[in-house]
Formats: structure tokens, C-alpha cells, sequence
């Protein structure tokens, strides 16, 4: 299977960034609407967006398809893709920076720091400009499912960005080791997680993992969104926000369930803005996992209010 895997990724890379990427997009924009997939993203916008009509949401969806083909027709080409130079910024180039200061005072202050992205266009792009400016960060992705993609994939990512963690049981203590040697972690925040926070996004709660937030919490360290925009041409331009204000408690420490939320509002605005380039296939919002959180949720404060009268 690995063998099949690489000749693919061969063949993407014989056909040059430009046309593997649009030769993705043709391929997934044939083939997305005939998966399952096609339905779940289908309900997502007609929740999300139900004051725009079928024809709408309709073509949001096939610019998504399009995105998410064009983003696995890229992989190959990772290597290359970025060709951004603060110094000396080409107008011709394929991708531009908003908000390289950030990147540089976070790479200069000595400090630790997190990074929170989404599944918008070309997602693995920012934690290649990390490692082109000497930012210190570790990357937490999730392996593909498959093992011979997630081991080429693998490959790929090693080449291109630093250091790299999966999100998997135990994870969090390597993420807390980056955090505590200075370093920052880089994250995507936009999927379910079942043991998480139930948040507002787009209009429906949702489950989101509150593991930056603890941490935000845990050091008192900035926060940044980061986040990929595609553009015409086979252009991206990547955009580094502010540190977010994140809320704070009586004590004055920052509050996780604040924070997790405040970073799920940079998102949705994010994906608000361009709609057609965010992940709309996968089952972001699972009511019956919702309802048994805030179930929870809900037990754990009558009992700490018993103990409290007791």
C-alpha cells in the first residue's frame, strides 16, 4: 500500500504545485459529492448558513471539495510551497504574510507561546513559516487513519516544519515539556473533541478541546490565531492575529472555558469569511455528546455544592 502511496505523491510532484494542486481540486470536486461526507457537510451548512439558499450553500460546498483537493495535491510539494522572505517580499511570490511582527516577537521574547489554527486552505503552511524564522515550535497533529499515508505524510512534515507531537493519550505531557523549555505549541482547534468544553460555533454547541486553554491558563503565556487564506492563482496569504485578550477569572488567572470560547470566535469568524475553505465534512457537532457533557457538567456542580453545604 505504502508503494501505491508514493507513486501518487511521485506523480504530484512530476506535475509541478500548480497543477497537482488543480488537478486535486478537479478530482474531489468529481468524486467528494458521491462519499458520505457529501451529506454531513451538506447539514453543517444548511445549519450554519440557513438564511442562504440551496444554490449557495450548494457552491460553498463544491469550493470546499475544491480546497480540500487542492490541499492534498499540495502535500508533495511542502518542501517548496513557501517562498516567503521577510526581507525581501516578492510580489510575484505564492505567499504573502500579514502579521510577521507576531511570528518575530514571539520567536524574540523569550517566552513560551501557543498557536491555534483551523482547517482552512493549506493548514500545514504556518508551521512551515515557523520553522523558515526560527520560531521554536512543535506542531500537534492528528495522524491520518490510513498508516501508509500518515507514514509519508510523516515524512513530508519532518522535512519541512520542527518539531512534531500526536495527538494521542499522553501527548499532553510532551506538550506541557515544549511549554515549560520556552518553546510554543502550534494547533488546529476547529474539530469535535469528546472529553472537551461545550463551546458556541456557528450557532450550535459543540464540543472543543480546552488542552491550549489549560495550558494558556497553566503559564500565562500568549496567544495567537493563525490562520491560511487561498487565493486566486495558487497564491496563499497568511494571517498571524494579535495575542487574544482571553478572559480571566476573580483570581486574575485566565479562564479556561472563556478562553477555549474566545479562540472558537476567532475561528468561526475566520470561516464566516471564507466559507468554501474550511473542513464542512466532518462531524463537528454532535448534539447527544453535547447533552451528555453538560449533563455532567451540571452533576459535578450539584455535588461541589453539597460538599459546600456540608
Amino acid at each position: 500500500m505504502i508503494g501505491a502511496v508514493r507513486a501518487v505523491f511521485a506523480l504530484s510532484r512530476a506535475l509541478g504545485p500548480a497543477r497537482a494542486s488543480a488537478a486535486g481540486g478537479w478530482i474531489l470536486r468529481k468524486l467528494g459529492p458521491l462519499t458520505p461526507q457529501q451529506r454531513i457537510a451538506r447539514d453543517n451548512l444548511a445549519a450554519a448558513f440557513p438564511d442562504r439558499s440551496a444554490a449557495e450553500r450548494a457552491a460553498i460546498l463544491d469550493q470546499a471539495w475544491d480546497s480540500l483537493g487542492r490541499t492534498a495535491g499540495e502535500y508533495a510539494h511542502l518542501a517548496t510551497l513557501f517562498d516567503y522572505d521577510a526581507e525581501n517580499p516578492d510580489p510575484n511570490g505564492r505567499i504573502e504574510v500579514s502579521g510577521i511582527e507576531h511570528f518575530e516577537a514571539l520567536r524574540d521574547d523569550g517566552r513560551p507561546g501557543i498557536i491555534f489554527s483551523a482547517h482552512l486552505a493549506n493548514w500545514e503552511l504556518p508551521a512551515i513559516c515557523a520553522q523558515r524564522y526560527g520560531l521554536e515550535a512543535t506542531a500537534v497533529f492528528r495522524p491520518p487513519n490510513d498508516p501508509a499515508v500518515a507514514a509519508v505524510i510523516h515524512e513530508i512534515r519532518s522535512g519541512t516544519m520542527g518539531g512534531l507531537a500526536a495527538s494521542m493519550r499522553g501527548a499532553a505531557f510532551s506538550m506541557h515539556g515544549v511549554l515549560e523549555a520556552g518553546g510554543h505549541l502550534g494547533m488546529l482547534v476547529d474539530q469535535h473533541f469528546t472529553r472537551g468544553v461545550v463551546i458556541d460555533f456557528l450557532g450550535r454547541p459543540a464540543l472543543a478541546n480546552p488542552v491550549l486553554a489549560k495550558f494558556a491558563r497553566r503559564f500565562d503565556c500568549p496567544v495567537h490565531g493563525v490562520r491560511v487564506i487561498r487565493l486566486p492563482g495558487h497564491r496563499f496569504r497568511l494571517e498571524l492575529t494579535p495575542p487574544l485578550d482571553l478572559p480571566r477569572d476573580a483570581a486574575g488567572e485566565i479562564d479556561v472555558d472563556g478562553a477555549v470560547q474566545a479562540m472558537a470566535r476567532v475561528v468561526e469568524g475566520w470561516v464566516r469569511e471564507h466559507p468554501g475553505q474550511w473542513l464542512w465534512m466532518h462531524r463537528r457537532w454532535r448534539p447527544a455528546m453535547v447533552a451528555q457533557a453538560l449533563a455532567l457538567k451540571a452533576k459535578a456542580k450539584a455535588q461541589q455544592g453539597s460538599l459546600n453545604d456540608k
